[in-house]
């Protein structure tokens, strides 16, 4: 009642019920609302918002958005958290920055906080925020709890912070995935009675990492005909829409790939069995046959319909490099078969992916992928970087991706990437200068960042300066709107081949069967796109933290780095151990990716933060 009460009064509407004004006599009483010729109002003294509490600060949120935010100190919450309805009043502040403090929390979210035990106090994980208790804390220092935001009772002692087995506990607590743990009964059969093309003798393969459990994609080329075929479990069938497990899915958005270990958008009995294109078992797909010209290096015509198709093989793109290189090692008639279509599939590619960059990009980077011990310790980072194999299967899925997002209508689901605003470019062209990298504006932003990485072609920096480049780039999202695809160059594209692990690409498969839009479109291209960066975000904690417990095992240890950001005096690790992220306190000035040697000093594991001095 409160919260729309004084929603009311901020925006001025004054007509308030008999019960309402009984309830604001209680504020006149105390000064807080001022009533003067029968109309209400809130003395300016005071704020009524809702608070949000973030790594670094507090914030209290306008009810109806007219006035901006004011900050809180976290020592002014007076037990006050994240989501609570408070009244607050102003506070002096030199700065002449407006300020409050809590004086009354009037509805306050029965939540549990993650909290850690030092000294015989709790501090949240994530702000690390003291919180007031008069009860005796009966854990031990280092326990990681749940506790009720309300009365700080232990909901649950989740483990202490010295067990690395913690940290998935941790990161997905934090970004409140904790729910994907749910199983959902699943009762899936390959039972459908409509006629379906049966593909199931042609020599489809997939080509994934050694690790993956779930293979949404396989593919065939007809390479005297030049067609080419690529299967995509077809997983509208299994998940229905408005069903149980399609809400799970809407509301997870995608998979979570963290070291070792992934947490899926779907059950395991669909992603790793009934969906997943297995070897030597008949599964249902979406196809996409695609008949290119070769001369012209284009698409001539695409059909795409549902099909059982049957993965003769499973390759990992390790054995295919070494097939592209003409190393071929023990292979049987099976694997000649595939291995015939795909050498010339993969010289096709080649062409058009050439032909593909005239227009888009081709960003040198790499992956690191960190391995973990038995004891979910970190154990080494294996660097992954595209690869001959790699870059075939992309061209192929990429194929897949643009005839999809053709067939939709002016209204879908779109993959877009709009173009970086100028002051973005700028700033980079004065950035590479600064590296000595002689770089100027060009006509377009296109031809400026390709004049950009002709410049550091024959440079050391290749690799940091299209980080620079990524970095300047706006951040891809869904759209039910098409407004292209700067960064690959094109006008139209959609995500269509990994419905396992992607939400879109299931909405996209519907789209495309029943040829209609869902009415809430919009609601789901914004809430995919928000949960992409969350489970991005989610992912980088976890690693953090895994890099920090391997620095606090290392303090001492000099490492190899170079600066990535010459403000905040930050650098990151190369060789051995690479992507640690390292705070200098002794930091001279060194230029940006300045090669340095680091001895590591502390490593806190809640805050994540390693801290170490350049050896000078």
């Amino acid at each position: 009642m409160l919260k729309e009460l004084f929603t009311k009064l901020q925006d001025k509407n004054l007509e308030f019920t008999k019960e309402e004004k009984e309830k604001l006599k209680e504020f006149i009483e105390d000064g807080i609302i001022l009533f003067k010729d029968e109309n209400y109002e809130l003395n300016s003294k005071y704020k009524v918002g809702t608070v949000e509490v973030n790594k670094n600060r507090a914030v209290l949120r306008d009810l109806n958005n007219e006035h901006k935010d004011v900050s809180l100190d976290f020592e002014h919450l007076n037990g006050a958290y994240d989501g609570d309805l408070v009244l607050a009043k102003r506070v002096f502040n030199p700065r002449s920055k407006i300020k409050a403090k809590v004086l009354r929390v009037f509805d306050g979210k029965k939540s549990d906080i993650l909290v850690y035990v030092k000294g015989e106090n709790y501090f949240t994980v994530k702000e690390n925020i003291q919180l007031q208790t008069k009860t005796i804390i009966k854990a031990k220092e280092g326990d990681v709890l749940l506790v009720d935001s309300k009365n700080l009772e232990v909901s649950k002692n989740l483990g202490n912070i010295d067990d690395a087995k913690i940290d998935e506990k941790i990161s997905t607590i934090l970004y409140k995935e904790d729910y994907r743990y749910k199983r959902l009964e699943v009762d899936a059969k390959m039972d459908d009675t409509r006629q379906r093309i049966d593909l199931t003798d042609l020599p489809f393969c997939t080509i994934d990492p050694n690790s993956a459990k779930d293979h949404d994609d396989a593919i065939y080329f007809d390479w005297l005909n030049a067609i080419l075929y690529v299967a995509i479990a077809d997983v509208s069938y299994f998940v229905k829409e408005g069903s149980v497990l399609d809400k799970e899915a809407f509301k997870k958005s995608t998979s979570a790939y963290l070291p070792g270990k992934v947490l899926p958008m779907l059950p395991n009995e669909l992603s790793e069995d009934m969906c997943s294109l297995k070897e030597g078992v008949d599964r249902y797909s979406y196809v996409f046959k695609i008949h290119l010209n070769l001369e012209k290096l284009e698409v001539e015509k695409s059909e795409l319909f549902e099909a059982i198709i049957n993965s003769h093989r499973k390759f990992s793109y390790g054995r295919i490099d070494r097939v592209l290189d003409e190393k071929l090692d023990t292979f049987t008639k099976q694997d000649k078969e595939i291995f015939d279509y795909l050498t010339p599939l993969y010289e096709v590619t080649k062409s058009f992916r050439k032909k593909r960059l005239e227009k888009g990009y081709d960003f040198r980077s790499s992956e690191y992928r960190l391995r973990l011990d038995n004891n979910s310790q970190l154990q080494s980072i294996e660097v992954e970087t595209s690869s001959p194999s790699h870059q075939l299967v992309e061209e192929c899925m990429l194929f897949a991706n643009i005839e999809a997002s053709k067939k939709v209508n002016s209204v879908g689901i779109f993959r877009i990437h709009e173009e970086p605003p100028f002051k973005a470019i700028s700033k980079l062209i004065d950035d590479v200068n600064a590296l000595g990298i002689k770089a100027k504006l060009q006509n377009d932003v296109h031809d400026t960042i390709t004049h950009i990485q002709e410049k550091a072609k024959h440079s050391s920096l290749r690799e940091e300066i299209d980080e620079l480049i990524i970095h300047a780039q706006t951040q891809a999202k869904y759209s039910s709107r098409n407004l292209g695809h700067f960064g690959l160059g094109f006008k139209s594209y959609s995500h269509f081949t990994s419905p396992i692990r992607r939400y879109s690409d299931l909405v996209l498969h519907r789209m495309l069967k029943s040829k209609q839009t869902p009415e809430n479109i919009d609601e789901i291209c914004e809430h995919i796109s928000i949960q992409e960066r969350k489970i991005d975000q989610m992912v980088w904690d976890y690693e953090d933290r895994k890099y920090t417990r391997w620095a606090a095992k290392n303090i001492g240890l000099e490492v190899k780095a170079k600066v990535t950001d010459n403000e905040k005096g930050t650098c990151v690790t190369y060789g051995q151990i690479a992507g640690a992220k390292i705070y200098l306190d002794n930091y001279k000035g060194q230029a940006l990716f300045s090669k340095i040697r680091v001895v590591i000093k502390s490593a806190d594991i809640i805050s994540k933060k390693v801290i170490g001095s350049v050896k000078y």
